[in-house]
C-alpha cells in the first residue's frame, strides 16, 4: 500500500503541501467547466443544425488552433513559467464562455458565430494544457509524482464525472447558466494559480526566432529519441482519434436513446465513472509493474466497449459500456503520464508536456471532426462502430511496432 502525499521537513522550503492541493482543486474546476461548457454546445449545435457534420466541425474549429499553437506553448512555459502562462490561457477561457453565452443568448443569430469563438478556445487550451501538466512535477518531489499523478487524475475524473452532468441540467434551465457557471470557474481557476509557489525553473534568455524554433523542435527529438515514450503517447492518439464516440453523443441522447440534454449529461459523465473508480484503486495500488501490457489490455478494452456502445439502443447498456471506456482510459492515461512526467527533465517539462498534449488532446478533437465526417457518410452507429474496431487493431499492430514499449515492466525514471 502505498504511503499518502506528504512532505517532508526538508521539503517544505520548496515544496508546499498547499500548492499541491490549489493545484488540484484548479484542475477540477477547470475541467468540470471545459466538460459542462462542451455539452452545452454539443446541444446547441445539434439542435440548431440536426447534422453530425456540424457537431465535427465543432472538433475541427478547436483542433486547428491547438495543432498550430500546442509546440511554442510549450517552449514559452519552459521560458515564461507554467504558473503565468496557465493563468492567461484560463483568462481567456473565461472570456469565450462569455462569448459563447452571447452567441446562444441570440437564439435569431446564425450558428457560425460559434465557430470563432471555438477557435479562440481552442487556442487557450493550446497554452493551458501544456502549462497545467508543467506545473505538476514542480509542487511535488519526483518520488511523490506517481501518486500526486493519480490524485490529479482522480480529481479530473471526479471533474469530468460532475462537469458534464451540470452542464446538462444547467442548460435544460437555459443556455445561460450552463455558460455563465463556465465563466466563473474558469476565472477562480486562474486566481487559484496565482496563489501557487513551489519550485521555479531557472529563467532562460530570450531566444531569437530561430532559437525558438530549435527549443520546440528539441522537445519533438527528444519524444522521438525514446521508443516507450513515443510508442505510448502515438498510440494514445490512435485509439481516441479512431474510437472517440464523445462528439456523436448529441445525437445518441436526441435520437436513439431519447434521453434530452440530462440524458446527454450522464452519457458525457459515463466514462468518468469508471475512470474515476479505477483511478481512487491506483491511488493505493499504482500500476508499478507490466506496465506496458497494462496499457495494450487497457486499449484493447476501450475499443471493445466502444463497440457495445456503438450498437447498443439501450441507455443502461449504453452507461455500461461507457463505464468501461472510462476505466479503460484511465489505465492507459495513468501509465502514459507516469512514464512522460518520469523520462522529462524540468528544462524540457514544457517542450515535452506540449508534444504529449498535441498528441492526445488534438487527437480527441481531430477525432470529433473523423467521427462526425464519417458518421455524415455512413451513418453514426457504424461510424462509432468502426473506431472501435480501429482501437483494436491499432493496440495490436503497436505491440508488434513498439517491442520495448510491450515489455516495459515497473514505472521508473527512464
Amino acid at each position: 500500500m502505498s504511503a499518502p502525499v506528504t512532505l517532508t521537513l526538508d521539503d517544505r522550503g520548496v515544496y508546499r503541501e498547499r500548492d499541491l492541493w490549489i493545484c488540484l482543486a484548479t484542475r477540477f474546476l477547470t475541467e468540470a467547466a471545459s466538460l459542462a461548457q462542451s455539452v452545452a454546445i454539443g446541444w446547441t449545435v445539434y439542435l440548431r443544425s440536426n447534422t453530425p457534420l456540424a457537431l465535427g466541425l465543432v472538433g475541427l474549429a478547436q483542433f486547428l488552433p491547438m495543432m498550430l499553437l500546442m509546440l511554442p506553448a510549450g517552449e514559452i512555459c519552459d521560458r515564461w513559467q507554467p504558473r503565468r502562462v496557465l493563468v492567461g490561457a484560463l483568462a481567456l477561457q473565461a472570456l469565450c464562455a462569455g462569448g459563447f453565452l452571447v452567441v446562444a443568448r441570440g437564439v435569431s443569430l446564425p450558428l457560425w458565430p460559434f465557430y470563432p469563438v471555438l477557435m479562440l478556445s481552442g487556442a487557450a487550451r493550446a497554452f493551458a494544457e501544456p502549462a497545467g501538466q508543467a506545473l505538476l512535477p514542480l509542487l511535488v518531489p519526483s518520488e511523490r509524482l506517481p501518486q500526486a499523478t493519480a490524485w490529479s487524475s482522480s480529481l479530473w475524473q471526479v471533474a469530468v464525472i460532475a462537469g458534464p452532468a451540470f452542464g446538462g441540467l444547467a442548460y435544460v434551465a437555459g443556455s445561460a447558466g450552463a455558460y455563465g457557471m463556465c465563466c466563473v470557474a474558469f476565472l477562480a481557476a486562474a486566481l487559484g494559480v496565482v496563489a501557487v509557489s513551489g519550485r521555479r525553473v531557472p529563467a532562460a534568455d530570450t531566444p531569437s526566432l530561430v532559437d525558438r524554433a530549435a527549443r520546440v523542435v528539441e522537445g519533438l527529438r527528444f519524444v522521438r529519441s525514446r521508443p516507450i515514450l513515443l510508442g505510448a503517447i502515438s498510440l494514445d492518439l490512435i485509439a481516441v482519434l479512431l474510437g472517440g464516440a464523445t462528439a456523436l453523443m448529441p445525437i445518441y441522447a436526441r435520437d436513439i436513446l431519447h434521453a434530452g440534454p440530462i440524458g446527454l449529461g450522464l452519457l458525457r459523465s459515463a466514462p468518468a465513472v469508471g475512470a474515476c473508480a479505477t483511478a481512487l484503486y491506483q491511488v493505493r495500488h499504482p500500476p508499478v509493474r507490466a506496465a506496458g501490457h497494462k496499457l495494450f489490455a487497457a486499449v484493447a478494452a476501450f475499443g471493445l466497449a466502444t463497440v457495445v456502445f456503438a450498437l447498443s439502443a439501450s441507455f443502461l447498456a449504453s452507461i455500461t459500456a461507457l463505464i468501461v471506456v472510462g476505466a479503460a482510459d484511465m489505465v492507459s492515461v495513468n501509465i502514459r503520464s507516469s512514464l512522460v512526467q518520469l523520462a522529462t527533465p524540468d528544462a524540457l517539462r514544457g517542450r515535452v508536456s506540449a508534444v504529449n498534449m498535441l498528441f492526445v488532446s488534438t487527437s480527441s478533437e481531430l477525432g470529433a471532426f473523423e467521427s462526425g465526417l464519417l458518421a455524415a457518410l455512413i451513418g453514426t452507429v457504424p461510424a462509432v462502430a468502426v473506431g472501435g474496431f480501429g482501437a483494436l487493431i491499432a493496440a495490436g499492430l503497436w505491440m508488434r511496432l513498439f517491442p520495448a514499449l510491450r515489455r516495459a515492466d515497473r514505472l521508473t525514471p527512464l
